[in-house]
């Protein structure tokens, strides 16, 4: 699964983060890189620091809001 360790690495902090809850954490594997206020700060130092080598940029929270996306829409019902 892609970025698995670093969302290891979420989940295992996540305690300490929660002091920063809704800002943004940059983690490049084990290692927490920093927190951010913007997702484009993070973002940015991501890229600085790691080029295109992946690394997880996450806004830090103690429940998770989940997304959902579907791919099969093929008639708008009104």
């Amino acid at each position: 699964m892609p970025l698995e360790k670093e969302q290891e690495t979420y989940q295992r902090e996540l305690p300490k983060l929660l002091t920063c809850a809704g800002k943004f954490v940059l983690i490049h594997g084990d290692e927490v890189a920093g927190v951010y206020d913007t997702y484009l700060d993070a973002l940015k130092v991501g890229y600085e620091r790691y080029g295109l080598a992946p690394f997880l940029v996450k806004q830090i929270a103690a429940v998770e809001r989940t997304n959902h996306f579907t791919r099969d829409i093929s008639t708008c019902h009104t």
